[in-house]
């Protein structure tokens, strides 16, 4: 035997050995592989779980703070509706509470708006500029929870209506907006139900619903005209006069300055 052959003999299978354990492991390498990828896809996860979480809960956080009304703004000549104000002044919602106010809310187009770009909208309606044009009243109540946000909104409201005749503007208390809508009625033309109440009780929601806010102010005026009220005798309807209050008692208050005719 060569030498060669004997060298080929003794480290042959040594070889061999290294190549089926090369083998082997490659084999194994190849096997366990999809396994580590997994493990590390796992340890990955509970982050991003963690982080879609928090995200939700940000985007359902966010949603939930814009389409919560935190005020809302009565508009009443009739048409009577309320605009829904969110916390960053954007209309959420408008609603009609009669069938004029119906009509009206539906072809506005004021959702997401700031509520002074809705005001504006709704004061250039040509329906809403016909009837002020012939005399009509309107009334702009803002009510809600926060006393901050609506002086604000009513400042808004009275920079809006500056300069437009029989325009009106106050501010209500949130349990007055609660008794409106029980009655069906929206907040200002309510204001106004309940001073035609107690001028006559026999008066109900339902008869004032389709009045506009002239007429039932003129009905007040002749209600009250031997009665020494202060509220505006028919014919007497001045300049826009701003103003705020309580109750049906700061509604009157508001009509302060009249020029009355006898």
């Amino acid at each position: 035997m060569t030498m060669n052959n004997a060298l080929k003999n003794l480290f042959g299978p040594i070889r061999a050995e290294e190549d089926l354990k090369d083998r082997t492991r490659a084999s194994l390498a190849e096997r366990t592989r999809g396994y580590t990828k997994r493990a590390a896809a796992k340890r990955r996860y509970p982050a991003y779980t963690a982080a879609c979480a928090c995200l939700a809960l940000v985007l359902l956080g966010g949603r939930w703070l814009y389409f919560t009304p935190t005020a809302e703004i009565s508009i009443d000549i009739n048409p009577s509706i309320e605009l829904s104000v969110n916390r960053f002044d954007r209309v959420i919602s408008v609603t009609g509470f009669n069938e004029d106010g119906r009509e009206l809310s539906h072809e506005l187009n004021v959702k997401y708006k700031s509520y002074a770009q809705a005001v504006e909208q709704i004061l250039h309606h040509d329906s809403i500029t016909a009837l002020l044009s012939a005399g009509e009243v309107m009334s702009i109540t803002v009510v809600g929870p926060d006393g901050q946000q609506c002086a604000k909104l009513l400042s808004g409201v009275e920079a809006c209506t500056a300069g437009q005749h029989n325009t009106y503007c106050y501010l209500a208390q949130p349990e007055e907006a609660a008794a409106a809508h029980e009655a069906g009625l929206s907040c200002g033309k309510y204001r106004a139900f309940l001073e035609l109440q107690r001028l006559d009780p026999d008066i109900t929601p339902e008869a004032v619903q389709g009045m506009t806010m002239r007429e039932i102010w003129d009905m007040i005026g002749r209600l009250s005209s031997d009665g020494g009220s202060d509220a505006p005798q028919p014919g007497g309807w001045g300049n826009g006069h701003h103003g705020s209050g309580g109750g049906h008692g700061g509604w009157r208050h508001g009509w302060d300055g009249y020029d009355q005719h006898k």
